[in-house]
Order: structure tokens, then sequence, then C-alpha cells
């Protein structure tokens, strides 16, 4: 697939990584244009400016904080009905609380103001240096990514893209479900940091055959 991350952060450098790996044509961009040439340099992909950076890829990864989003989204000017993966969520300065919840969440209001593109959150509750290492945990485990959205074909490749990267994939429903996947995603911070279970870890939902 061709894929722009738009973002050049952990979570950014950590998929240009993993999607170069699994032989994708992949782009990034951010507002610190030197920054990006360093992570495009660095695993095989190519940095683009970020005006018009979305145009002609299959997927485009909102790898920004949930404030930038919106105007990083608009700035690289995604094509009508492109899929945009929004792995942020909208965090307090200590990360450790939501700013909002309940009656919406960052993906629906994202999805609200960028209104042309086809949105599936996903990520969201992935540790930056968990996807930089890779989804292999061990033992037959492997990392799981939750995917929420209201357009089918966009979670089939988002679910493909995932795939290829050798992540698990759980369907979690519309894109309302994100104000699920959001505090999940709270939750595996405070764990991480809070309580000191440090950043190997990951939510997953287990079954009884």
């Amino acid at each position: 697939m061709k894929i722009l991350v738009i973002g050049t952060g952990n979570m950014g450098s950590a998929f240009v990584q993993q999607l170069t790996r699994a032989g994708h044509k992949v782009s990034v961009t951010g507002r610190d244009s030197a920054k990006a040439a360093q992570v495009a340099s660095r695993h095989g992909a190519r940095a683009l400016p970020v005006q018009g950076a979305a145009s002609g890829n299959e997927i485009v990864i909102l790898a920004t904080g949930y404030a930038q989003a919106v105007d990083a989204l608009r700035a690289a000017t995604p094509d009508a009905g492109q899929i945009v993966v929004d792995i942020t969520n909208p965090l307090t300065a200590d990360y450790m609380s939501l700013t909002i919840g309940h009656t919406t969440s960052a993906a629906e209001e994202i999805a609200r103001a960028v209104p042309n593109v086809r949105l599936v959150k996903a990520f969201n509750t992935v540790f930056a240096q968990l996807l930089a290492a890779g989804p292999d945990l061990g033992a037959g485990r492997r990392v799981t990514t939750f995917l929420a959205g209201d357009d089918a074909p966009a979670k089939e490749a988002v679910t493909a893209m995932a795939r290829s990267m050798g992540f698990e994939v759980i369907d979690a429903g519309t894109l309302r479900n994100a104000r699920y996947l959001e505090p999940l995603a709270g939750l595996n911070i405070y764990l991480g940091y809070g309580a000191g279970l440090g950043t190997g870890i990951a939510p997953t939902w287990v079954r009884k055959d």
C-alpha cells in the first residue's frame, strides 16, 4: 500500500519503521521538515512537505497529538473518501485523564471537522515503544489493535495494514465506540506509567474456546 504518516514523534517514527519493514511504500510529513527527513532516511521512506502530502495515498495515519490533529490533517489536504487512521487520545497535560468523553470522542470530533475522509480509530491503545519493538510478545502472543469506524471497506483496508505488520485486530464496531477505546487507552497509560508496569503492555480480549 501507499501510506502517509503525519507526525514525526515516537508514534510516527515507529509507524514508518514497521510499515516499511512490512513492505509498504511509506511517506512521512510533519511540522519539522528536517525531522521528517531524518525519520524517512532512517527507515527507507520518503519525506514530503506538509501541504498536499496526503494526495494519492491509500491510507493516511494521523500520528499527532489530538490538539494538533485537525490542523495537521487539513494541511495535508486529504483526497475525498481517503482512509485516515486516527491514533490520538484526548489527554490532559499529565496524561492521566481525558479531556472529552461520554458524549463524543477524539475520533468523532476529527471526523466532524474533516468530513470528506473515511476515518478509522486504531492503534490508540498501543504504546510507541511497543509499536517500535513490533507486535510479537513471545509464546505465540501478539499485540492487539482495536478498530472502530463507520465504513466497512475502510476498516478492511486498515485491518489488512495492521495484519501485514503482525498485529492482531479486533473490530470494535462503529466510530461511536471510540468513546470506549479512548478510555481504554487511558487505563493502559495509567497501568504503564502510574502503576509502573512499563510500556511493554497492551490491552486485548480473551475468550474461552
